[in-house]
C-alpha cells in the first residue's frame, strides 16, 4: 500500500512564502530547473543560506530537489518548482481551522 504524503497545513505554506528571499527563489525557479550554485548566483545568496530557504520551500511543497550529476563527475543538488496554487480568502481559512476546533 503507498503511504500518502502528510498534508502540510496551511500556515507553513503561508509562512514558506512570507519572505522575500523565498519569493525570489520560486520566481527564478519558473523558469525551469537550476543547480544550486547558478541560484544562490541569481538570487545573490551563499549556497548555506539558501540551502535553509530551500529546505522550507520543500517542506512546504513548493520546490522539490534532486541528485545530479556533472560532466566532470562532481555530485550536484538541482532544484525546481512544483506546481502549486494558494488561494487564500476567509473560506480557506475557516476550512483549514474551523471555529471551536
Amino acid at each position: 500500500m503507498q503511504e500518502k504524503e502528510p498534508e502540510v497545513s496551511l500556515a507553513a505554506q503561508l509562512a514558506a512564502l512570507g519572505s522575500e528571499p523565498r519569493l525570489k527563489i520560486l520566481a527564478e525557479l519558473s523558469g525551469g530547473p537550476l543547480h544550486v550554485s547558478e541560484l544562490a548566483r541569481r538570487v545573490s545568496m551563499s549556497r548555506q543560506l539558501l540551502y535553509l530557504h530551500l529546505a522550507k520551500l520543500e517542506e512546504a511543497g513548493f520546490v522539490s530537489g534532486a541528485a545530479d550529476i556533472a560532466a566532470d563527475g562532481k555530485s550536484l543538488k538541482l532544484y525546481s518548482l512544483n506546481h502549486f496554487e494558494l488561494g487564500i480568502n476567509i473560506a480557506t481559512i475557516l476550512g483549514a481551522y474551523p471555529p471551536g476546533r
